[in-house]
């Protein structure tokens, strides 16, 4: 894996290419951030934010929803998928703020992570956009591109989580993760990636993978089959992201 200073060399890298990067998820302020990373498991954002407006004029505060039905939830998040489950997990989650935590959003990792349809991936998301305290979500698309590059390698995202968090500052974790989800959207793609659009190319353990194989030549110190080349072929991909990001039924995200 690539030194803490490359690694930050990258980020800032990317950082450049996408000035202004943030997550997708239209909030203004954490509780929202946090219904919405909720509502977009086996989603989209640019979906989650079609149904959110609508939701928050009639839910504007934990105490609101904890007071709706599950099944009057429903029908407003239907288009975001699975909305049985997520209905029952958003009253639950904004009961369980109201008894617990006065109605406000928690900014801690633990509590956060025992709220229901709350994992890792999302208590980061709020921490890291919403309150002020480091976090450094890690989704498909960050363990895609990061196993490319060689800033970290593997599956498991708390581990990559981890390695990342380990080779950069914490002031650094949250953007971290929004350049490399906007990478790995834009041009880091799990399918034909735009090697040729990427400014930290020249860094890439795939991209002189790809290289040496383009140009025929025996591959020297080849990246190992659970790291970059892992992530260039996309039943890879896809399988990988059916395991990193979970369905919100009674499981962590």
């Amino acid at each position: 894996m690539k030194s803490p200073p490359a690694t930050r060399r990258i980020i800032e890298t990317l950082a450049a290419l996408y000035p202004g990067a943030d997550t997708e998820l239209h909030h203004r302020n954490a509780f929202e951030l946090l219904v919405a990373t909720m509502l977009s498991a086996q989603s989209t954002d640019a979906r989650v934010n079609l149904v959110t407006p609508a939701l928050f004029a009639r839910y504007p505060d934990a105490r609101a929803l904890a007071a709706a039905a599950p099944a009057e939830l429903e029908p407003q998040i239907l288009s975001t998928g699975f909305f049985r489950q997520k209905s029952k997990a958003l009253v639950t989650m904004a009961q369980i703020l109201v008894r617990d935590h006065r109605g406000e959003v928690p900014a801690d990792m633990e509590a956060l992570t025992k709220l229901p349809g709350v994992g890792r991936k999302t208590a980061n998301v709020v921490l890291g956009h919403a309150l002020g305290v480091p976090g450094l979500p890690v989704d498909r698309h960050v363990l895609r591109v990061a196993n490319r590059i060689g800033i970290a390698e593997g599956d498991d995202p708390v581990a990559v989580e981890a390695q990342l968090g380990a080779r950069l500052p914490p002031s650094l974790w949250t953007l971290a993760s929004d350049v490399q989800i906007l990478h790995g959207r834009r041009i880091c793609r799990p399918t034909k990636p735009l090697c040729d659009q990427c400014p930290v190319a020249d860094d890439c353990l795939y991209f002189a993978a790809l290289s040496r194989e383009t140009r025929g030549t025996a591959p020297v110190a080849r990246p190992k089959p659970t790291a970059a080349r892992k992530y260039g072929s996309k039943a890879a991909v896809t399988t990988r992201a059916k395991t990193s990001v979970a369905a919100p039924a009674r499981r962590r995200r």
